[in-house]
């Protein structure tokens, strides 16, 4: 596996120890690029800041809970993008894991959380970010390639049929700038 402890995590948590827990246990693995929060209502400047790569969240939290926040982060989740949120909360339910995952949320786990799990996590959604980034610029590099290619054929056909309009009106006198004009 890769090593992309160079990915900008986003925390949000309600609970000040938390985030500080989470916040050395990634420091401890190597991650350098760590905001946290413990107001909800940060999220969407300290998004717009930090551009993350991973969003950790809380669901249950004071003034805007992480459901809530999922709805406010929907266009920068959706269809063309691929910013994984991982959801850390003490809600076990399936409603909660089913409502996090279908509005947008890539993983779950339950609080007390196990430190190596998160981790391993947090590595394997970090991956699937970065492979999805490389392909989208490949892809972009593919079609400017793709693009390129078919202006030179385009011009090589005007090329092509400048020239047998060309030929065909040395042959015939009669024909003169007629073959051009229909070329």
């Amino acid at each position: 596996m890769s090593d992309h402890t160079h990915g900008r995590i986003l925390l949000v948590d309600d609970q000040e120890n938390n985030v500080r827990i989470l916040e050395r246990m990634l420091r401890r693995s190597g991650f350098q690029h760590l905001t946290g929060t413990t107001d909800p209502r940060q999220v969407m400047s300290l998004f717009q800041q930090v551009h993350p790569d991973l969003i950790l969240l809380d669901l249950h939290m004071p003034h805007l809970d992480g459901f809530a926040l999922l709805e406010l982060l929907a266009p920068h989740l959706g269809e063309g993008t691929y910013l994984p949120v991982l959801v850390l909360t003490a809600d076990i339910s399936s409603e909660a894991k089913q409502r996090a995952l279908s509005m947008g949320a890539k993983d779950f786990l339950s609080k007390p959380f196990d430190s190596t799990e998160v981790v391993l996590r947090i590595k394997n959604l970090l991956e699937a970010r970065f492979l999805y980034l490389a392909l989208q610029e490949q892809n972009d590099l593919l079609e400017t390639k793709v693009q390129q290619r078919t202006r030179e054929l385009e011009e090589a056909q005007v090329g092509t049929i400048a020239g047998v309009a060309l030929a065909a009106e040395f042959r015939d006198d009669a024909t003169q700038e007629h073959t051009q004009r229909v070329g």
